[in-house]
């Protein structure tokens, strides 16, 4: 088993679009025709994140727990981790760096939305800065 995508139902359709392509560096690709507005972002030619408009008001009686917490991507270290760096800087998008105890990773939250964060994870092996 593998994770296929992660779907995410945004008042902010463009705002999250232009996150994941420009900091993230996923690409718009095809998404077929439902009746409500979206896109399908891919990395490797595969779609790996949906977003959807949110067309309904949130009910007030929604469950908070469970809940997903964060969507994490892998970075490659070295050159692609500092790209990812220069691109949150360039956009002046705020994030919290945090070492993973007990080995040799690091990673960056970014908040996207109340609720919704973005994790960025890599190996110190390709020299990861902050």
């Amino acid at each position: 088993m593998q994770l296929d995508h992660v779907t995410l139902v945004t008042p902010d359709l463009a705002g999250a679009r232009r996150f994941f392509t420009d900091i993230a560096a996923l690409e718009d690709g095809p998404r077929p025709p439902f009746r409500v507005a979206g896109h399908w972002l891919y990395a490797n030619g595969r779609p790996v994140v949906h977003l959807v408009d949110a067309t309904a008001p949130a009910r007030a009686t929604a469950l908070v727990v469970p809940r997903l917490d964060h969507v994490a991507f892998r970075v490659a270290p070295g050159e692609a981790w500092r790209a990812l760096l220069a691109r949150l800087d360039a956009h002046r998008v705020p994030y919290e760096y945090a070492e993973v105890p007990a080995s040799a990773e690091v990673q960056i939250f970014v908040a996207l939305a109340p609720g919704v964060a973005v994790e960025f994870v890599t190996s110190m092996a390709g020299g990861a800065v902050r």
